[in-house]
């Protein structure tokens, strides 16, 4: 197992490198003093999510979205008590496809909403649509247990 692992934080994009044994400590950006994995929903830029996918170690749930879309403020809540219940050992995040429509065209995403889990700087799983918490937690704890 890993003594450190790579996490990036959603508000200034610094990488941060943790003690892995401490991410339940509710450790903090070294950069700016944000939280890292305290258990809620950051709100990423298209910069801040390509840096994330692409190098963090700890599993990250990516939810695309849009604010004109019914299902995906509908499963907002949802999404939010997941990043709850799983925390410190997933994150979990968001990102406008409406503002940052280059997301959506790399990723090959057709609809909304859809949560995609990384890990290790790969995409690991997709979700389409909208799911209740205890779907999501089970998509991302079962991925886990057969990917890790």
């Amino acid at each position: 197992m890993q003594d450190t692992v790579k996490a990036t934080c959603a508000v200034c994009g610094r990488t941060n490198r943790l003690p892995a044994a401490r991410l339940s400590a509710r450790p903090k950006c070294g950069a700016c003093g944000a939280a890292l994995a305290d258990g809620t929903v950051a709100v990423l830029d298209l910069t801040t999510h390509d840096k994330a996918t692409r190098s963090d170690e700890v599993a990250l749930v990516v939810d695309y979205w849009a604010p004109w879309c019914g299902p995906c403020r509908m499963m907002a809540p949802e999404f939010a008590r997941a990043a709850k219940a799983m925390a410190p050992r997933v994150r979990f995040a968001k990102i406008d496809t409406q503002d940052y429509p280059r997301v959506s065209q790399d990723l090959g995403i057709r609809g909304i909403p859809l949560l995609i889990l990384w890990h290790k700087g790969k995409e690991v799983a997709r979700l389409a649509g909208a799911h209740p918490a205890g779907e999501i937690e089970a998509f991302v704890r079962g991925t886990l247990a057969t990917k890790t």
